[in-house]
């Protein structure tokens, strides 16, 4: 693995590019199905987050996605980030504003730090299996063996980082913004969501399902056709070239 680049796991389809950040200790092989459905009319490149044989610094991940990106030939992308992802998509994006087509956060790092979360990430990671589904489980026993000191790094940023530049610059910088939101989200606060949005000057949007099933956190992987179907409703670049 070169130390300058990320893996990249994923890497389907052909046409603008969508770059897709995942979870706090998921896997880009979790948004599998999603990216499929996304690549029947785009390119689609998941990174691997915490794949990284050096110390996890939030700086250097955003140094190191542009340097992937640089690698594949990608100049300018959609993003689109879940969760902890969206913390990464985020300081990309008001970093290199003129890489960045738009952005999509679902259920994401938003306004508040999250603090008991990211404290529980830290000192007893596995409880947080009981807020998992059986896909999230999974991949995040995957993650914590393979690579636990990156996870404990980054969960440490996740509860002591400040967001509110890069928020500030997005909104400065007009970059085209959503927020989606599940309706019945386990883990992150919809109102969080809500006023994330406004601070981007965003649009705000709550994921509902048409037989009126809970839509929680991690529908992004677990239904991607409502995922995929919420994402065409914002008429995205992706889907309009």
């Amino acid at each position: 693995m070169d130390p300058g680049r990320l893996q990249v796991p994923i890497d389907i389809g052909a046409g603008p590019a969508v770059v897709l950040l995942h979870g706090y200790a998921m896997r880009p092989q979790t948004y599998a199905a999603t990216a499929e459905l996304l690549a029947r009319g785009c390119r689609v490149v998941v990174p691997d987050l915490f794949a990284v044989r050096t110390p996890w610094r939030y700086e250097r991940m955003v140094e190191l996605l542009g340097a992937t990106l640089d690698d594949m030939g990608i100049q300018r992308a959609s993003m689109i980030g879940h969760s902890f992802g969206g913390g990464i998509q985020l300081g990309y994006a008001a970093a290199h504003p003129e890489r960045v087509e738009e952005l999509v956060f679902s259920d994401t790092l938003a306004v508040s730090a999250e603090w008991g979360l990211a404290d529980e990430a830290v000192r007893h990671p596995f409880r947080l299996l009981r807020l998992a589904t059986t896909q999230a489980a999974s991949a995040f026993a995957l993650q914590w063996l393979s690579h636990p000191r990156q996870l404990v790094q980054a969960a440490w940023w996740g509860f002591t980082s400040q967001r509110d530049g890069d928020m500030d610059a997005i909104a400065r910088l007009a970059i085209p913004a959503h927020v989606l939101w599940a309706n019945r989200d386990s883990i992150l606060p919809r109102g969080d969501g809500r006023r994330f949005a406004e601070r981007l000057r965003a649009t705000f949007t709550v994921a509902w399902s048409e037989d009126g099933r809970r839509v929680d956190h991690d529908w992004m992987f677990q239904d991607p056709k409502l995922f995929v179907e919420h994402l065409r409703h914002l008429d995205l670049h992706c889907f309009t070239v």
